[in-house]
Parts: structure tokens; sequence; C-alpha cells
């Protein structure tokens, strides 16, 4: 066991005291250790964060590995979702490869998740910049110089559950330089900079124009999963719930940039499936298997 006192002594500057706590799971050869860090501080969000991070079975065994990792917005969800028991399964079956996992406690979830480039309708996700620059230029440097994350493009994703799957989107597919998968569990893909109007139900989504006026990000690749209970609402009649239009109408998008449905571009319909945690750890093996079980 490494000493937490030391944990950041070398990697953050005289004044700034990072409470880390570190918790091992499971047998050695499958175990999972999750390094609590609870006070990261942030300029851009002016507060402090807790980040989660799951290393690999003996990860301290060695040190010239370095491991591939998925960053996932609502890291205080993580337990209900199963992250560190799904980890364990897949290592002892050996159907998942070694990687790390960073998992973001939400703050001010609302205004912080949402498009970078602007709010929704109702100024929710007028943080969402601040929080892009804080992972980008503040905890992924921090991250990187603590521990041996793999610094090529290929082995890095995004994730999250609704509305930090709609975050997830935004912040991979605007810095393609940094993620190449990305992760969309019954994503918040409604988004809209104007309000709902009857005889357009499907416009102004936000994300949906953002693809439509970017160009192809070469090398990406895409999962999105929905439940067939996510909601009720139909806004435009035409049979199908929103969560799977929006993601529906959402690869559309994807395919009219020259993404090819089925390789480059996953999409999972729960049967049943509602808008929950359970529903989330019910397909997370799939999702990761996906981003990292293949080469």
């Amino acid at each position: 066991m490494i000493d937490p006192m030391k944990f950041w002594k070398d990697y953050v500057s005289t004044g700034i005291r990072l409470i880390t706590k570190i918790f091992e799971k499971g047998e050695p050869a499958t175990g999972v250790e999750i390094h609590q860090i609870e006070n990261f501080p942030s300029a851009h969000l002016h507060r402090e964060v807790r980040v989660d991070v799951f290393l690999p079975p003996q990860y301290f065994d060695r040190n010239d590995n370095r491991y591939p990792v998925l960053f996932f917005n609502d890291g205080q969800d993580m337990g209900i979702a199963g992250m560190a028991d799904t980890l364990e399964r897949l290592y002892a079956s050996q159907r998942l490869p070694r990687l790390v996992v960073v998992a973001i406690h939400a703050g001010d979830r609302i205004h912080e998740y949402g498009t970078a480039d602007r709010p929704d309708y109702k100024n929710r996700g007028n943080k969402a910049a601040a929080y892009t620059s804080f992972l980008l230029e503040e905890l992924i440097p921090a991250l990187r110089k603590r521990y041996r994350l793999s610094d090529a493009r290929k082995d890095v994703a995004f994730a999250g559950f609704s509305l930090g799957g709609l975050s997830a989107f935004d912040i991979a597919w605007n810095h393609p330089q940094h993620f190449s998968k990305i992760g969309v569990f019954s994503g918040a893909l409604w988004w809209r900079h104007h309000e709902f109007t009857h005889d357009n139900p499907d416009a102004h989504r936000i994300i949906h124009e953002v693809v439509r006026e970017s160009p192809k990000r070469d090398n990406m690749r895409f999962w999105f999963q929905c439940g067939t209970n996510d909601e009720t609402d139909d806004r435009n009649g035409n049979g199908i719930i929103d969560a799977i239009d929006d993601t529906l109408d959402l690869i559309k998008e994807l395919e009219q940039k020259g993404y090819r449905n089925g390789s480059d571009i996953t999409y999972i319909e729960v049967q049943g499936g509602e808008h929950n945690h359970h529903t989330w750890a019910k397909v997370l093996p799939d999702f990761l298997i996906w981003a990292f079980g293949q080469e």
C-alpha cells in the first residue's frame, strides 16, 4: 500500500492539500484498487472536485505499462452502476484488458453538464465550457503525471449517463485530439437552444446541429444505448419515444458524415430498459468490451 500522504507530493504545488483514500477490492489477481481524491482543486469551476480512480489489478507490481483510460461523468454513481464489480468480473474472465477508469463526481450538474458552445434555452449548461476546461487543462494533465495513462488517443474513451452522456459526447467530439471513443447511456440528446414548438418538434437540438455543422472526426467510434422505457414522451407523434428518436437522429447525422453503423457506430436498445442505473449497469459490460476489448 502506498502512503496517501506522499500520493501527490511531487505533482501538486505547495499549499494544496489533496485528501486521498485508497481501497482494495477482490483478490490480488483480479481486484481493482480505488483511489478517492476528495478535493481536487479547480480554478475553472471555483470548487473542489471529487474524483475516483479505478486502477487495474497489480498496477503497482510493474512500472513500465501505460494503460488505456476511460473517463466517466457522474462518478458518484459508479457504486450503484457496479463499475468495480463489473471490472473485476471482466478481468477474471479475461474479456477485458486492464485499464484505468477515472470517475468524476458531478457538482452543479445541470449547469456544468451540457454543450460547451451554448447553453440550452433555459440557460442550463452555462458552466459546460468551464467543466471542459477543468477536465482538459487541470484534471487530465495532473492525472497523467501521477498515473501511467496512455497518451495515445486510440486508448482514451469518454462516457456518461443521461445528461452526463451528452456532456461526454460534446467534450469528446469537440476535442478529438484527446478522445477516440464515446459512450452515451440514455443520453439527454433533446438539449435544445429554443423552446419546443409543435410545428417543428425536432428542431433546435444542439448536439445534432454541432455534428451537422462540423467536419468528420477521423478514427472516432460511438456507442449508444437506449431503453424502450427510458421515458413515455413522444413529441412528434411518430410512435417512438423521444430518447430513442433523439439517439437515432444523432446516429443519422453521424452517418451523413461518413461513419458506418455497425462498425463505427454501435446502438443497443434494451427492451424494457428504463432511465436508471439498473439498466445502465446491465449494459456496462457490453460498453467496456466494445471500447477496450477489441483490437
